[in-house]
């Protein structure tokens, strides 16, 4: 009778524990479903911003990184040459390609006078590639703002008369915008909208624009930044080392005083980041561990997060009863409703949402894996260069 009575009793006990823990779950959730519609009614969207007047558009120097991007380059290249503002230069550093990209970018040099190319054949000590690149682009820049932009971007011709209007209406240092990425399947759609959720919670780019906030941004894709707050910060040597090297610099320009804010690129501005889920694993692989200061305990909690919020209510429908199962299915509607949302926002098909305890779970697995392989590699690799560790831990900010 006692084991019986004792059975019972941690029936019971458990049983309020999960209908706690589904309790728990239901406020974060929600908490953070009210933070996203906040913040993505403040951001606003470039579609709406009309073009800058041509007779105030000073000069803007486009700055590019490209190692061994012969299969878009000239694509993206052709985009920003056939920007309709009337004021610019594009200097592109070619970074010790091992492709046929120095060929096309020299071909495209001698067919269009705005376009510089610099040929990089050596790495100093202390610097990733693509920094050190941006670095060489950008002192060899001459506008009043630059644009630093990567090999993959595709851009609307409006692109760079919309963000100048933008950042001048605005008195801006900085001006992120967040490009459209091209789809890949329903597990990559489903990873981008999971990454693209919980990266918005981590870095509340809606709050980037209030000089009170800690929070900043920064988009590798499109990061437009005033010549003089970027030199007085101290340009790309700060941050040598850092692989967000993007977000960073937002970091860098927010913490001298200057006015940042990052706008919704929608279709206007497109990159073909990853063209697969594999591809997407093994390339955030290189990063996730230095956005969180290559902190051990930060990975472990990160990790932990999409799997209680994005896994276990699903499978909690199954394995719990009573309240604790009502409360998991009002995660997972809400979870689902927020996913939803977002991946419309990003023009993804909602059906990925099919796959998002999947999704939840891999994204979860990357966090891990690049925690373990940066750990047992000492370092990372990135485009046929090894890093250690102790370098990248050594660049703070």
């Amino acid at each position: 009778m006692f084991h019986g009575a004792v059975a019972i009793m941690s029936l019971v006990m458990l049983a309020v524990l999960e209908t706690v823990v589904a309790a728990c779950t239901l406020l974060v959730t929600l908490a953070a479903a009210l933070e996203l519609w906040r913040g993505n009614r403040i951001i606003a969207r470039l579609a709406d911003i009309g073009p800058l007047e041509p007779e105030s558009a000073p000069m803007v120097s486009v700055v590019i990184a490209a190692r061994d991007e012969e299969r878009h380059m000239e694509r993206a290249l052709t985009s920003v040459l056939c920007q309709d503002y009337p004021n610019y230069e594009v200097i592109v550093v070619d970074d010790r390609s091992a492709d046929r990209t120095g060929a096309i970018l020299d071909r495209m040099a001698s067919e269009d006078g705005r376009l510089r190319i610099v040929h990089v054949t050596g790495l100093p000590p202390g610097w990733l590639g693509k920094n050190h690149a941006l670095h060489i682009g950008a002192s060899r820049a001459s506008g009043e703002f630059i644009l630093f932009s990567d090999a993959d971007v595709v851009m609307d011709a409006s692109v760079l008369r919309r963000a100048m209007r933008y950042a001048g209406e605005h008195e801006l240092d900085h001006l992120a915008i967040a490009p459209n990425i091209v789809p890949h399947g329903m597990l990559f759609n489903a990873l981008l909208g999971v990454f693209g959720l919980l990266f918005n919670l981590f870095t509340r780019p809606w709050e980037a624009r209030d000089p009170k906030s800690a929070h900043h941004i920064g988009i590798g894709a499109f990061n437009l930044v005033r010549a003089a707050a970027y030199r007085g910060a101290g340009g790309h040597e700060p941050i040598a080392m850092r692989p967000d090297d993007d977000i960073k610099l937002g970091k860098l320009i927010k913490g001298r005083g200057g006015r940042q804010d990052l706008v919704f690129g929608g279709r206007l501005i497109t990159v073909d980041w990853y063209d697969s889920a594999r591809a997407m694993i093994r390339g955030l692989t290189k990063n996730m561990f230095a956005g969180l200061e290559y902190s051990v305990p930060a990975a472990l909690a990160a990790a932990a997060g999409p799997v209680i919020a994005g896994l276990w209510p699903f499978a909690a429908l199954f394995l719990t009863a009573g309240p604790a199962r009502l409360l998991n299915a009002l995660v997972v509607v809400l979870s689902l409703a927020v996913f939803i949302a977002a991946v419309s926002e990003m023009k993804i098909p909602p059906l990925c949402a099919l796959v998002l305890p999947l999704a939840a779970a891999t994204f979860s697995y990357v966090l891990l894996r690049s925690t373990v392989v940066t750990l047992r590699n000492d370092g990372i690799d990135w485009r046929g260069t090894h890093y250690p560790l102790a370098e990248l831990r050594a660049n703070r900010l």
